[in-house]
């Protein structure tokens, strides 16, 4: 990720927020198939749990949490892989090389030159860009493809009982009869399910974020990209123009707000 000191997300607390205001993450791979059936790279959207031993931690990275259908054909990878007798640890359920996870914020907007009311009535020294925010992650993973080990199904039942809790109660607000549980289908279909998955648990080791919300324009331009999008009424401008206003006010205090979401 190029990171320019502007944008730059340094706060470890607050990126670890990011990824769980926004767990859907796009996981690559590249990985030399050792039969050649699959190509070198390859991506999932998946989404992630977030476990961090110590919440108070200013350092602590913290590990994911997921699981792919066991037909994806970046599953069957790192399965092989994992087999590969040629690989440092044959046998072992440690992919030998790094994994990548992005996670993206929804809030994301063309920002164009006529916002720009200082640089635009001067030198015209400028171009248009974009403005996001995005989170990634690198680090080592650990599958959990043995169908038939106990362990394995202990990961699994935790990975989506925890999963369906976070989405049932942390994203649509569910609560007591509400919620669905993993327990609310019949335990055959989830044995069966389960059968069907595999697990994967990250230890992260590099953590970076990047937020891109005008910090880097002159006042006047500033206040030019949020006039202009307020002014285009939809939703998602709306929301950047926020973004763009709150970043704006951390460069003048200390960064220990959460970055945005």
């Amino acid at each position: 990720m190029h990171l320019r000191k502007d944008h730059a997300e340094l706060n470890i607390p607050a990126l670890r927020q990011f990824i769980r205001s926004n767990p859907l993450g796009l996981l690559t791979t590249a990985i030399t198939s050792p039969s050649s059936s699959f190509p070198l790279l390859q991506s999932t959207h998946i989404p992630f749990i977030l476990d961090v031993d110590d919440e108070s931690s200013q350092t602590e990275l913290g590990r994911l949490r997921g699981h792919m259908a066991r037909q994806n054909p970046q599953s069957k990878a790192l399965v092989e892989a994992l087999g590969d007798p040629s690989s440092p640890r044959p046998g072992s359920n440690v992919l030998a090389q790094d994994v990548l996870i992005v996670f993206t914020s929804p809030v994301q907007h063309y920002i164009t030159t006529n916002f720009y009311s200082e640089t635009m009535s001067g030198d015209k020294k400028t171009a248009p860009t974009w403005n996001y925010s995005a989170v990634q992650v690198y680090g080592r993973a650990r599958i959990h493809y043995d169908a038939d080990a106990p362990a394995t199904a202990d990961f699994l039942m935790k990975q989506l009982a925890d999963l369906s809790r976070m989405g049932e109660t942390g994203i649509m607000g569910y609560s007591g009869a509400e919620a669905w549980t993993v327990a609310d289908a019949p335990s055959s279909y989830v044995e069966r399910s389960r059968r069907y998955i595999i697990g994967l648990e990250i230890s992260m080791h590099r953590l970076e974020g990047k937020v891109k919300m005008s910090q880097e324009l002159k006042p006047r331009d500033r206040e030019g990209v949020v006039r202009g999008l307020k002014a285009l009424r939809t939703e998602t401008a709306e929301k950047m123009a926020v973004l763009v206003e709150e970043r704006a006010a951390l460069k003048l205090r200390p960064r220990v707000d959460a970055i945005e979401s």
